[in-house]
């Protein structure tokens, strides 16, 4: 019985790419759960990191990388900005450290953690969430917009005599008990 051929083997080096460790953005994910793929703390992690973001930073702390344009398999959306894998050098060909600062991929992405969010063009975003998308005074109008939406509509059932209660049973079918 012939053994199957897989694409790695002990004859690679350590330099050859194929033997260099993956970063997916998901690894370093704070809206990510552990099921979901995180591999950091939470409060470690970084909110929605991008490919690039975590090439910038390898580059910057010297490591040897190549980017791939690769899915995560647990990637949920399949939308162009989750898209994106790193691979990085940790050992040299004989098969000591490239860089004694990281030592491991669990180093690696803890200090993409660190280093993510001291990022220039993470400067100018605003907390968490949707707030991002907004600026200021577009977010306080959108707010304004939406608090005085749901006082019209209650303001127009007062009028008209109906309260919340009242509502709930029109709603209902005849006839069917709950």
């Amino acid at each position: 019985m012939a053994l199957a051929t897989s694409g790695w083997t002990f004859n690679r080096k350590h330099s050859d790419p194929e033997r260099w460790i993956c970063i997916y953005p998901a690894y370093i994910n704070s809206r990510k759960t552990t099921a979901e793929g995180r591999r950091i703390p939470k409060d470690k992690a970084v909110n929605n990191p991008t490919y690039q973001e975590i090439r910038d930073v390898l580059v910057a702390a010297g490591l040897k990388i190549g980017v791939e344009h690769k899915m995560y398999c647990r990637e949920t959306s399949k939308e162009i900005h989750s898209r994106g894998r790193i691979r990085v050098q940790l050992k040299n060909e004989d098969g000591y450290l490239v860089n004694e600062n990281f030592p491991t991929r669990q180093s690696v992405m803890l200090h993409l953690g660190a280093m993510i969010p001291m990022l220039k063009s993470r400067a100018g975003k605003l907390g968490s969430g949707d707030s991002t998308l907004y600026s200021g005074k577009e977010r306080v109008n959108k707010q304004v917009s939406s608090s005085s939406i749901a006082a019209s509509s209650q303001t127009s059932n007062k009028e008209s005599g109906v309260s919340g209660n009242n509502r709930s049973r029109t709603n209902k079918k005849k006839g069917k008990r709950h």
